[in-house]
């Protein structure tokens, strides 16, 4: 999913969440309905970048390369389990990418996805100043720190809100810019669907979001968890268990094209070495 919300690498666990200096103190409620508003107005004025992404799971760990164009982010599979592909994987990447390159079907499910995602990630934004009651939680490193819980009087009317609204959790803005640069959540109850026969989430998941500025306009994500379980209909088991790591940010030219953007992921190589990527490898903290 691609996620707007550089400092080239990752800010160090140890030192905690790290923003600019807060300049005032404001109404919470007032504070996260601006926060909102920021995050929504600059994701339209956004720029291209380029950066790797590194995901790991219980079984396995791989690194993409990424670069975002006018038609969606296009990848490049570069590293499994810590090592480089063989040429058999690295010809397999190619026909993938050549392969969408002249399928004008596959380039608009491209496009689709990727705008689907875009007004998903817009829906929850704006889910934040009304499903929720805030508490002050004072100020950490020169962030404002909140605690939220349900608001009881909102009423969730999608799928999207039922799951978000059922969460209880902590989030950290950027005081100065008024940006959000860390959110965490878990689910206080378990969430069913059709009253638990097509589908049920366990009480107890949890996902948490660290983002960084990398310009006026533009944060990005630079690490995700998700650890969600539950099961769906006659009893399979689902779940989602991921670690992800971005990093290696770079400017690229605005609205490239998929050519372009293929061109770009194959004839150039990534500054970031492996040896960094896995130094930034996230560990789970529940």
């Amino acid at each position: 999913m691609r996620v707007q919300w550089s400092i080239a690498g990752i800010l160090p666990l140890a030192l905690g969440v790290i923003c600019t200096p807060a300049l005032s103190q404001q109404p919470t409620a007032q504070l996260v309905r601006e926060v909102v508003y920021n995050e929504l107005r600059d994701h339209q004025l956004h720029g291209y970048w380029r950066y790797w992404i590194e995901q790991h799971t219980p079984k396995e760990t791989w690194r993409e390369e990424q670069v975002e164009t006018a038609d969606g982010p296009l990848t490049r599979l570069v590293l499994e389990n810590g090592h480089p592909l063989d040429a058999a994987s690295l010809q397999t990447e190619q026909t993938r990418l050549d392969h969408l390159l002249n399928s004008p079907e596959d380039q608009a499910r491209l496009r689709q996805e990727h705008s689907d995602d875009e007004k998903r990630i817009g829906r929850v934004l704006a889910l934040l100043p009304d499903a929720f009651i805030y508490e002050d939680a004072g100020q950490e490193n020169g962030c404002y720190h909140l605690r939220f819980h349900p608001n009881p009087g909102y009423p969730p009317h999608s799928i999207e809100a039922r799951i978000f609204h059922a969460m209880r959790g902590e989030l950290w803005i950027d005081t100065r810019f008024k940006h959000l640069v860390r959110l965490d959540g878990q689910l206080q109850e378990n969430v069913d669907f059709g009253f638990g026969i097509l589908g049920r989430l366990y009480k107890g998941g949890w996902f948490r979001l660290e983002r960084t500025q990398l310009s006026a306009t533009d944060w990005k994500t630079e690490r995700l968890e998700v650890h969600i379980g539950g099961r769906a209909m006659l009893f399979k088991t689902i779940a989602r268990e991921t670690s992800e790591v971005r990093g290696g940010f770079a400017p690229v030219p605005n609205r490239l094209s998929l050519t372009q953007g293929a061109n770009l992921l194959f004839q150039t190589q990534s500054p970031v070495t492996t040896a960094q990527i896995k130094s930034a490898a996230f560990v789970p903290l529940r």
